[in-house]
């Protein structure tokens, strides 16, 4: 009695052979779409982290430097003294 059929070892190569070219397209995919992904992107004007943290500290920083003013106005007010009003400057006309 024989034990092993040819026809499911041949189906089971098959299989296998099946199975390791979809996962290999599967592969090439992946890689055309991140490409394209990484490509779209790059045409996007967007900002890398290093920017953004820059500017998130800037940001923090000027927020920051807005409310020691704003406490300072108001020391002023409280204190009865009338705040300097500076008037902006017109630019001289070129001669």
């Amino acid at each position: 009695m024989q034990t092993r059929s040819p026809f499911f070892d041949d189906l089971a190569d098959i299989m296998t052979s099946a199975a390791g070219a979809a996962a290999g397209a599967g592969e090439e995919v992946k890689s055309v779409i991140r490409a394209q992904a990484d490509r779209f992107i790059a045409d996007m004007d967007l900002v890398s982290r290093e920017e953004f943290e820059v500017q998130k500290a800037l940001t923090q920083k000027l927020l920051e430097d807005n409310e020691v003013l704003r406490a300072e106005i108001a020391a002023i007010k409280s204190a009865g003294k009338k705040p300097v009003s500076r008037k902006p400057r017109k630019p001289k006309a070129p001669s």
